[in-house]
């Protein structure tokens, strides 16, 4: 691909997106398949929640180093690689005649995983313009969160025609989509620059820090829902397994129609500000879900779950486009990698320990405690400065 030819911006945006849509699909899809995959195998539910696990270790594990191995290789190198990995993985994981080679198979396409989270971000503050930085940002959140809604549906229509293997097979035509896209679009790799170094040293930054953090703490309270949710809802309203999921897909569907107004937001207002903002309405919901339900009933839960959720994609908008409107040319992969790696030590640190509280304690004191989780996360947003990253873009002047 000759590095001068220019690309449009919509084919720019469809690959980025289709590589933020692969890996949480990867992560949604295969939690329907799971008892499927336990009578096939002759298993225990211990044996295949690595089919699940496996996936998300990996790609939690591996996600720094491969942005980090992004800027010392090539970006789009390394993209085309991981696209290539999560694609072969799919299709071996869908050919898998036991349970241990299938697990085998997740592990690799967290690696390919991995990539994809850590290099589109990278990406977008290389080739979309700074003005469109936060929009941009927003759509990819709408369709990570699209993605994480869609998982649980498209897998269940999978198995119900086509049985388990569909489910990691449909890997395989996303994944040469995605692979085109960014072939096409995306522009060649500069130069290597050298190596980049070890990405801790960047943590002793304060500014960086301080969006890092917040982020794991967000994440957390996020997570906190979705562990939590299920069984409140069954155990306080009597749903049952249908109208549970259904209420469930509030969550997602509120993050996926308000990441693309969040990122306009942040274009217009800054992002800093409307992180700072974002946080604010988390903290609100988390408020409500701590209160409102014993009063008003279910919608009393759903409310300010949409409420938490909004404040969920605000956040990410400002707090995203902060970080890699800061982060230096040459370590963007690197940085990418730690945000991402933020967000999901806050997944495992909010289905390990909110979900142990609010086992042990029920659902009042648990958002309670998300709730100071939110506060802790707006006095360190609102510490941290504005780096950067401070004013809004400018707009040209009527008239």
């Amino acid at each position: 691909m000759d590095e001068s030819t220019p690309s449009t911006p919509r084919g720019i945006l469809a690959a980025l997106a289709l590589c933020m849509l692969l890996p949480a699909l990867g992560t949604s899809i295969a939690n329907v398949a799971l008892p499927t995959l336990a009578g096939t195998f002759g298993a225990t539910f211990e044996q295949v929640r690595w089919v699940v696990l496996a996936y998300l270790l990996s790609a939690t594990a591996l996600i720094v180093g491969a942005g980090r191995l992004g800027d010392r290789l090539g970006r789009r190198r390394l993209l085309l690689a991981g696209i290539g990995v999560f694609t072969a993985a799919s299709a071996l994981a869908g050919a898998a005649p036991g349970l241990g080679l299938l697990v085998a198979a997740r592990a690799l396409q967290g690696l390919g995983a991995a990539a994809m989270m850590a290099l589109t971000l990278a990406f977008v503050a290389g080739v979309v313009p700074k003005a469109q930085a936060g929009r941009a940002m927003g759509l990819l959140g709408s369709v990570s969160a699209a993605g994480t809604a869609l998982g649980p549906a498209a897998g269940g229509l999978l198995i119900a025609h086509a049985g388990w293997p569909a489910v990691f097979l449909v890997g395989v035509p996303l994944g040469g989509l995605a692979f085109g896209l960014v072939w096409r679009h995306l522009p060649a790799d500069p130069p290597p620059a050298g190596s980049p170094g070890t990405p801790w040293p960047m943590l002793r930054d304060p500014t960086l820090l301080g969006r890092l953090l917040p982020n794991l703490l967000v994440a957390s309270v996020v997570m906190a829902t979705l562990v939590v949710g299920p069984f409140h809802l069954a155990e306080a309203f009597g749903l049952d397994a249908a109208r549970v999921g259904l209420a469930m897909s509030v969550g997602p569907v509120v993050a996926a129609l308000a990441g693309a107004p969040s990122g306009r937001l942040v274009d217009r207002f800054g992002a800093p500000r409307m992180a700072r903002a974002g946080l604010a309405t988390l903290l609100a919901g988390c408020l409500g879900l701590g209160l409102a339900p014993e009063t008003f009933g279910l919608a009393g839960y759903l409310v300010p779950l949409a409420v938490v959720t909004a404040g969920y994609a605000l956040f990410q908008a400002g707090n995203q486009t902060a970080v890699m409107a800061d982060a230096p040319g040459a370590q963007r992969g690197t940085v990418s990698g730690l945000l991402n790696l933020s967000r999901q030590l806050g997944f495992i640190a909010g289905t390990a320990a909110l979900g142990a509280v609010f086992a042990a304690t029920g659902l009042r004191t648990t958002f309670a405690v998300a709730a100071v989780l939110a506060a802790t996360a707006l006095a360190i947003t609102a510490r941290t400065g504005s780096g950067t990253a401070t004013a809004p873009a400018a707009r040209p002047p009527r008239g």
